[in-house]
């Protein structure tokens, strides 16, 4: 007799937690209604492509000019490139080559950056737009400022119309006045004028290629690129030249860096050249990172 009353206590009990249950769900008080903050969206990028197999060997006998003249091993051992050492392949990968010629010595490395943010309110992509703008930053340029290319345009057409224009837009030559400012002192300076005009502007001969191909944005790259000219030293009798270019896509950001180091010091680097092939390599990549 005094085992019913105990189930039927526990059956009470079991009916009122229920019942507090469903008033949870269903009252005011829930918090159903509180509202749910969505996670950021990930890059669009999940891996990186192998660095040292990223460019076709087409590509590197271009850019690679003195591999040609080695015999056929140390061809492919220039071409197989040297992998960049990092702790993390699936985030960061990277690829270096080298060729010595008789009349320069040219490199080329790229690294591949794949952002991700931890932060469930910051995207992948905004995450990589600010590493990006450090890069830019370092660079001495700045996205917020107008980009060199629009302006450089421009100043193309006008001169085309004398029959100055070289017909490539990606050719600031004009826009040297412009984009001292952005790309930092000449490093010639104005003595080196006389020079350049000597040789009749020929690309690779005097300073004039140098001064009139500066840092710049590019906006034709990515979802943002920069392009970052570094001729040689100041005092320095070397005639070393680097051009670097900068872009990201997406949740991913990508840096090449084309050099050439001619053997005799006499010597001038085409920097135009290198600018254009430096830029033709970083527009491969990002078709090739898109596929």
């Amino acid at each position: 007799m005094a085992y019913v009353p105990g189930v039927a206590l526990l059956a009470a009990l079991v009916v009122g937690c229920s019942a507090g249950a469903d008033s949870n769900a269903n009252g005011t008080d829930s918090k159903a209604g509180t509202p749910t903050v969505s996670p950021a969206p990930p890059g669009k990028y999940l891996t990186l492509p192998a660095p040292c197999r990223a460019v076709p060997r087409s590509t590197l006998k271009d850019l690679l000019p003195g591999a040609a003249e080695l015999p056929g091993d140390q061809q492919d051992k220039v071409f197989r490139g040297s992998a960049a050492v990092t702790y993390d392949t699936d985030r960061k990968v990277g690829c270096n080559w080298k060729a010595d010629g008789p009349n320069a010595t040219r490199s080329l490395s790229i690294d591949l950056e794949r952002v991700v943010s931890y932060d469930p309110a910051v995207s992948d992509d905004d995450r990589a737009d600010t590493v990006y703008a450090k890069k830019e930053k370092a660079a001495g340029l700045s996205s917020s400022t107008p980009p060199g290319p629009p302006d450089e345009k421009d100043k193309k057409d006008k001169k085309g119309e004398a029959g100055e224009g070289s017909g490539k837009a990606k050719d600031p030559a004009d826009g040297d006045a412009d984009a001292t400012d952005s790309a930092g002192p000449s490093p010639s300076g104005s003595s080196g004028e006389s020079s350049g005009e000597s040789t009749g502007g020929a690309p690779g001969s005097g300073s004039s290629p140098e001064e009139a191909l500066p840092s710049r944005i590019l906006d034709d790259l990515g979802d943002a690129a920069f392009l970052q000219d570094l001729p040689k030293k100041a005092g320095s009798t070397a005639q070393h030249h680097t051009v670097s270019v900068v872009f990201r896509t997406s949740n991913v950001v990508v840096t090449v860096r084309y050099a050439e180091q001619p053997a005799l010091v006499t010597q001038v680097p085409d920097g135009k050249e290198l600018q254009e092939k430096a830029q033709a390599l970083a527009r491969k990549l990002a078709e090739t990172l898109s596929e």
